[in-house]
């Protein structure tokens, strides 16, 4: 279900529960309007009644409603994103085709077979546009066709005699294709900008090493705990003191790998 169904539904659900809520306000208040009939009266009475009766009702099935509504929008959405991954994994598989020097046909027969995949897999998403019970319609996403056709252009099983600015040049014709693609098709998804972006370049951790004092004294106590007993394998004990120290290089870590490791206890 496209965002526009699910507004327009959500839409329809609303408005209806406004009705509803307008009808019972007048029915309620029906009686203090000056000058009205009395079949008037007595027609809104039975209506607040039947309102008021039928108010648990009225709420489950909207309720079930809007449940439906939101688990087809959620599987909609699940495979939008399984099939923007098979693109993604799509192009660079013909990408890396088109940048080999001298790909072999099982390596075109292996890369076409992944576009042509998900050319097909796209029908579980979209149908075409304009599609009708007689007419086929449109491609929804005719960039997919272009990578096929980009890659159907360097086959080596039709010409031995292709050049490497050929391969370059349908390369770069995907990238194009596929960048077009993205612009329009991750629209659909509600994505929202980071709330903590990294938008700079060279970006660098800005936290120093270390750790709070608790974490600290938690680290010693739980090596002590650990030296009461005797390591069965004090090799294996020195070995890794020694990369743990090589890796942090700090004083603490060089003096702890030094220690004697207590003797070895028998299996």
């Amino acid at each position: 279900m496209t965002r526009t169904s699910l507004n327009k539904k959500l839409w329809l659900v609303y408005v209806s529960i406004l009705l509803v809520i307008g009808v019972s306000f007048l029915a309620t208040f029906a009686d203090l309007v000056p000058g009205l009939p009395p079949a008037f009266l007595a027609a809104a009475g039975k209506i607040y009644k039947l309102v008021s009766d039928m108010a648990l009702l009225i709420a489950t099935l909207a309720a079930a409603y809007l449940a439906n509504v939101f688990q087809k929008r959620a599987s909609f959405v699940t495979a939008l994103e399984d099939e923007w991954r098979s693109i993604v994994r799509t192009k660079s598989a013909l990408f890396t085709f088109c940048e080999k020097q001298n790909p072999s046909a099982d390596d075109y027969i292996e890369a076409y077979c992944r576009v042509s995949e998900v050319i097909d897999t796209m029908r579980v998403v979209y149908k075409n546009a304009g599609e009708t019970d007689d007419l086929i319609g449109l491609y929804p996403y005719a960039p997919l066709h272009d990578m096929r056709r980009a890659l159907q252009s360097v086959d080596p099983r039709k010409r031995s005699n292709i050049t490497a600015e050929e391969r370059k040049l349908a390369g770069d014709a995907i990238m194009q294709s596929f960048f077009a693609l993205r612009e329009n098709f991750l629209e659909e998804l509600d994505l929202e900008e980071p709330r903590h972006p990294l938008l700079i370049a060279a970006g660098r951790r800005l936290k120093r090493p270390g750790a709070r004092s608790y974490a600290r004294k938690r680290q010693n106590r739980q090596r002590r705990q650990q030296d009461r007993d005797a390591s069965q394998r004090p090799d294996i004990d020195a070995f890794l003191w020694g990369l743990y120290a090589d890796e942090n290089g700090g004083a603490d870590s060089q003096e702890r790998s030094r220690e004697s490791v207590p003797p070895t206890v028998a299996r």
